[in-house]
This record gives structure tokens, sequence and C-alpha cells, in this order.
């Protein structure tokens, strides 16, 4: 009887113990959907924390500064200087080019896009974040969906198409160096797309926007060959954009109407002129800060006072000391050489003349 009345008692206190398990630790033992789709996230935060750790970028524009100028620029990756970002087209090995490497780490949830807007301006907010669903099915690109996971191909991935990206970069002066610093805070990948035998003008397809602090430790391990004299891959990709090693014009400010170049400038000769215009104010604002522009321009005075002082150590011909010699008239002449031979008789008489003796007068005595 105390053998049935020990076991029944040790049934309960384990059934009490199993009721008294946490909740979270019941529903761990379980996993689902949900649960994994927080896992991945979890993991893909922590390998971005530790690409922070590993691969410090330039330090964060302060609040605080007193200058700032925002301006967009639209980059050609057909141009030499925007090469490195475009090439290889398809991956070689461990090289690939900018958008491959970019639509990997959304794919895979490293980093976070944000959906491209109508108007053009770039929006970080929670709900403005992208559904890559959405945008391989927008854009036709090819993907296995496998749960919650989405797969593409290498060739499938659209890397030839995105020739152009749009870039937001800001200028501004921190006071406390008194320096200046040009840092890039967002980049959009553009495919162009729907040039054919028929059409040679391709339409431009802005993609997502990507904040460039959220890439910045991603793009220190992406190696780039810097030019086609060096094929050595000793620069990364965040060298390029810290160096401002890129070419782009621009297509937009910051203004308080909101408006690109394109809608106030009517033709492409007003455009160039437009963009010439917001490069100089920018130049010129560097160079006035700390008053040198309105210090004189002692060039071309300079230059005047060392030409006048040569012709000070080496005058002309003709000139003495600045001033003209006189002419010898035939008159002069003539009378210089009938004093000359006056003189010259007159030594030569004396010299012919006898000596005459000395007269001394003597004292007589008295």
């Amino acid at each position: 009887m105390k053998r049935i009345l020990s076991l029944i008692t040790v049934t309960l206190l384990v059934a009490s113990a199993a009721q008294a398990q946490p909740a979270k630790r019941r529903v761990a033992s379980t996993p689902t959907a949900a649960t994994a789709t927080e896992q991945t996230t979890a993991k893909a935060k922590s390998a971005t924390d530790r690409a922070s750790l590993m691969f410090p970028t330039t330090a964060a524009m302060p609040e605080d500064v007193v200058w700032k100028r925002d301006i967009y620029r639209q980059l050609d990756l057909t141009k030499d200087k925007n090469a490195p970002m475009y090439y290889p087209v398809e991956p070689m090995g461990r090289q690939v080019n900018l958008f491959t490497y970019l639509f990997r780490l959304i794919l895979t949830g490293r980093i976070t896009a944000y959906t491209y807007k109508l108007d053009g301006n770039e929006s970080f907010d929670d709900k403005d974040k992208l559904a890559v669903k959405d945008m391989l099915e927008r854009y036709g690109i090819y993907y296995e969906e496998s749960g919650s996971k989405l797969t593409v191909a290498d060739s499938d991935v659209p890397s030839a198409e995105a020739k152009r990206y749009y870039i937001k970069e800001s200028i501004y002066m921190d006071q406390r160096t008194g320096t200046f610093t040009t840092k890039v805070t967002a980049l959009c990948p553009i495919l162009m797309r729907g040039a054919d035998e028929f059409s040679t003008d391709a339409t431009p397809y802005p993609l997502f926007w990507v904040k460039y602090d959220d890439v910045a430790p991603w793009l220190a391990k992406l190696p780039m060959m810097p030019s086609d004299l060096n094929n050595v891959t000793n620069m990364t990709a965040d060298d390029f954009f810290v160096m401002n090693r890129y070419e782009g014009k621009i297509y937009k400010t910051n203004n308080m109407q909101g408006k690109v170049l394109a809608n106030y400038c009517e033709t492409d000769s007003d455009m160039v002129a437009e963009q010439t215009r917001i490069e100089k104010q920018i130049n010129d604002f560097k160079k006035n800060v700390w008053g040198n522009g309105f210090l004189p321009d002692t060039t071309k005075k300079d230059s005047l006072d060392a030409e006048m002082a040569a012709k000070e150590e080496k005058p002309s011909k003709g000139l003495l000391f600045g001033r003209k010699k006189p002419k010898s008239t035939d008159t002069t002449a003539k009378s210089g050489t009938a004093d000359a031979a006056k003189s010259s008789a007159t030594k030569k008489e004396k010299s012919e003349a006898p000596a005459s003796p000395r007269v001394s007068a003597r004292r007589q005595r008295r």
C-alpha cells in the first residue's frame, strides 16, 4: 500500500512540474514557420553586427553641422570611372559586380531595401520597407520559393541590365575639424530595359533604395579592380565610394519646392549650365568659407611687377637709363673733329719749340 501511495505521489509531482513549464519554452519545443523567420532575422542581424565590428567604416555625419548640401547624381556604368561597379557582369569565381552583391544581400535578409517612390525621394521608415517577393514579380525575375526562402540563380540575376545608379551624397562642413566631407548616404540601382533592334532608347527602372551606412560593412568586403592599368583587386567597394572615385551628373538637389533639374531646365544646354552652376556654388563656398575668396587677386599684379622689373634691368636698344641718346649731326661731328685737330697741333708746336734760358736775379751786396 505504501508503494502504491509513493508511486501516485511521484506521478502527481511530475505532472505538476510539466504544467509549470514556461509557455515560451513549450512553444520553442515545437518550431513553427514564424519561429523560423525570427531565427533567420536574428541570424542576419547578428551577421550584420559582426560585419560592422570587423569592418568599421568612416564616422557618421554629425547632426549639428553648420553647413550641408544634399545632391543627387546619376552614375552611368558605361563610363570608365564607373566601370568597377559593373564588371564582371557575370560572377567569375569570387568576383561579382556591385548589383549582384547587393541583390544577394537583400535576398538573404542581411540588409534592408526600401521602396523607390514615384517622386524619387528616399524614405527609410519601416512602412517603406521593400517586399522582395513583390519586387521579383514586378520586374519578371525568375525565382524559386522553398518555405520562406527565396532562391534566384546566377543566370537569372539581371546584373547586365543594371547599367545606372542613383546616389545621394551630402557635402558638409565639420566645424570641429574645419574640413569638408563628401559622404554617400544612399544608393539606388537602375535597370535599363526596352532597347532592341527597333529602338535604341532604353527605359530606366529604379529598383530600390538602400542606406549606405547599412551596406558599408559589407561593401568593405567586396574587392574591386581600380583600373585597366592595375589588375590587382587592392580596393574595396567602400573605398570606391569613400574616396569619391565615381563620376556622375547632378539631376536633383534638395530644395524647398522638391523640383528636379528637368522640371525647370527646358533644353539640354540649360541642364548643363545648371549643373555647372551648382558645382561652382559648392566649390566657391569651400574656397570662400575661410575668407580666402575675399582677398585681392595678386597673381596679375605680381606678373606685371615682374615684367616691369625685367624692363628696368635690361634697357632696350637706344636707351640709356631710360632716356634716349642725343642724335649726332654732321655739324657736331665736324666741330668735334676740328677741335681735336687744333688741340693736337698746339701740343705739337709746344713740343717742337726750343727751350728758353732761365733768368735768375741775384741780389747785390752793398
